[in-house]
């Protein structure tokens, strides 16, 4: 029962988040996923206990689905065509960063030995996914830089949790082979991204030869979806490969699978809704928990420091700004010289890296819920018994991290991209007119060739050919003023924004016409919501 109450106070709060986010825009612009941690640490506050995070339950629970969402929905075009900058993020910046800012934290910390340092660097060095598409949807970040932080956090993942693992390692046992972790990272990557794509097309070619033999209930496919994503994580964690890059790998290969067109276009819609729910209330119960762990943290780090007895726990405040600036600099060297190297190579007029679009880069390279859950999984102690050193300063110290790149992504970014030019990519208008076009050709095609196949045609022509006409008008409307000559593209696409406008404006008055005669029960809540479940539809067409 605790844990059903749980639950429904995390969703409770992630709703009222949503509330307040709204009330503070007048006078405190903070953006969603602050108020949510806020409101997370005033719950622990006033309650007087938080909920226990479990790190290795959160990572199983919380983490594949959102990823395989990320890698289903994240445009694939931009991934693979930048994926040498990506790559250049997810793997080289992590090692970087792990070397840079281990030292760093170990000159100003020397009570915090150099393999826990070490680990401190692994776990802040990856981005976060959730948190970089909760900037996002703040900040007017230029479409193909979005694309690259969101490659970016989908890989860094691994890499930085084998970083980790390996310096914890070390830490336990005081001894480090590069070979090993080289061959372990190897076989982390590949079997995780292998398990991830087999599984999603065994999982979806079976459920493609069931369902053509036997049929399937509506749900089925929605439900196969959500199951997914935990079925290739933990299979990748039984066979010691990354669950992370599993999840990821799924969700990439179930955009191609789709493509298939297999589902029904109801199930589509349904699958998208469920999915949308999902995230929202996954991505804020993150927030929320995170909020909740930071009192017994602070307390912790600083009975820590006054426990050493050289140094006043306002030095923490030092630590974590000194940390935070030692990685916004390594990031910002690193995004720099890769922007540089692309450049360079591309063959661009411009050969030097604009400094406010990789300040931006490196402001956007937030920590999140991968960050803390990973922190907290340091060992209590070492293989003789004595406690893990600095275990409570280091996951404090993370945590601000967090809180901190939160607080300055969201809000310095939008100020810091305000009057940014970045080059206009017309290559997604360009692909939807084309797009539009050959399914234009199509739909007229096949209305030709239905209008005479259908089974009532021969019967009655008549009906049909007039039924052809008005559907066919649409489309071939479409293609006639795309084929009108000396009209420009761009009044074209004002026009269909126009005409988009009213006929959303006439579908809510419609829609409002049909709830007015049910409530004064001209028509029964039966009829209206099958009228209104239409006209939703098709207004979900326009928007």
């Amino acid at each position: 029962m605790h844990s059903i109450e749980v639950v429904l106070v995390m969703l409770l709060a992630v709703v009222v988040s949503g509330y307040l986010t709204r009330v503070l825009q007048r006078w405190l612009p903070l953006p969603l996923p602050v108020v949510q941690i806020a409101l997370g640490a005033t719950i622990a506050g006033v309650f007087g206990r938080g909920v226990t995070l479990d790190p290795h339950l959160f990572f199983v629970l919380f983490l594949p689905p959102l990823l395989f969402l990320d890698g289903w929905r994240i445009p694939k075009s931009g991934l693979f065509r930048d994926r040498g900058v990506i790559l250049q993020l997810a793997l080289g910046l992590v090692v970087f960063t792990v070397l840079g800012a281990g030292l760093l934290i170990h000159w100003m910390i020397p009570a915090m030995p150099l393999a826990v340092a070490f680990a401190l660097a692994a776990i802040l060095s990856p981005t976060d996914p959730v948190a970089v598409s909760s900037i996002a949807a703040r900040a007017p970040i230029p479409s193909r830089v979005m694309h690259i932080l969101e490659g970016e956090s989908l890989l860094n993942d691994a890499s930085g949790l084998v970083c980790f693992r390996f310096a914890v390692a070390a830490a336990l046992t005081g001894g480090f082979s590069l070979l090993s972790a080289s061959l372990t990272f190897l076989w982390v990557a590949l079997a995780g991204v292998a398990v991830g794509a087999a599984l999603t097309i065994a999982i979806n070619r079976g459920h493609a030869l069931v369902s053509r033999v036997f049929g399937e209930e509506a749900g089925t496919p929605i439900l196969i979806s959500l199951l997914t994503p935990f079925g290739a994580y933990l299979l990748a964690e039984q066979i010691g490969a990354s669950g992370i890059l599993a999840a990821v790998a799924a969700g990439i290969t179930m955009s191609y699978v789709e493509l298939s067109g297999r589902a029904l276009a109801t199930t589509r819609v349904q699958r998208a809704a469920v999915w949308d729910t999902v995230q929202f209330s996954l991505n804020g119960i993150i927030f929320v928990l995170l909020g909740e762990q930071l009192p017994w943290i602070v307390d912790r780090a600083v009975s820590t420091v006054r426990e050493a007895g050289h140094v006043t726990p306002w030095w923490l405040v030092v630590y974590v700004l000194a940390i935070y600036a030692g990685l916004f600099a390594l990031r910002f060297a690193w995004v720099w010289v890769t922007l540089w190297i692309a450049l360079s190579r591309s063959g661009a007029r411009r050969r030097l890296p604009a400094t406010r679009l990789v300040a931006a880069m490196s402001l956007a390279g937030v920590r999140g819920a991968i960050t803390l859950a990973g922190v907290l999984t340091l060992p209590l102690a070492l293989y003789d018994g004595t406690p893990f050193p600095a275990r409570d300063l280091a996951i404090f110290l993370a945590a601000a991290v967090i809180l901190i790149s939160l607080l300055l992504g969201s809000l310095v970014l939008p100020r810091l991209l305000r009057g940014l030019t970045a080059p206009v990519e017309g290559e997604g208008d360009r692909e939807m007119d084309l797009a539009r076009h050959e399914g234009a050709v199509a739909a007229v095609a096949a209305v030709e060739r239905a209008q005479h196949a259908l089974p009532g045609a021969k019967s009655d022509p008549d009906l049909y050919a007039s039924a052809a006409v008005r559907v066919m008008a649409l489309y071939q409307d479409r293609l006639r003023r795309e084929a009108g000559g000396g009209i420009d593209a761009e009044e074209l696409r004002r026009a269909d924004d126009a005409e988009r406008a009213l006929r959303i404006a006439a579908v809510a008055a419609e829609r409002e016409c049909i709830y007015g005669l049910a409530r004064h029960r001209r028509i029964s809540d039966e009829i209206a919501r099958r009228l209104v479940r239409d006209l939703d539809l098709l207004e979900a067409r326009y928007r």
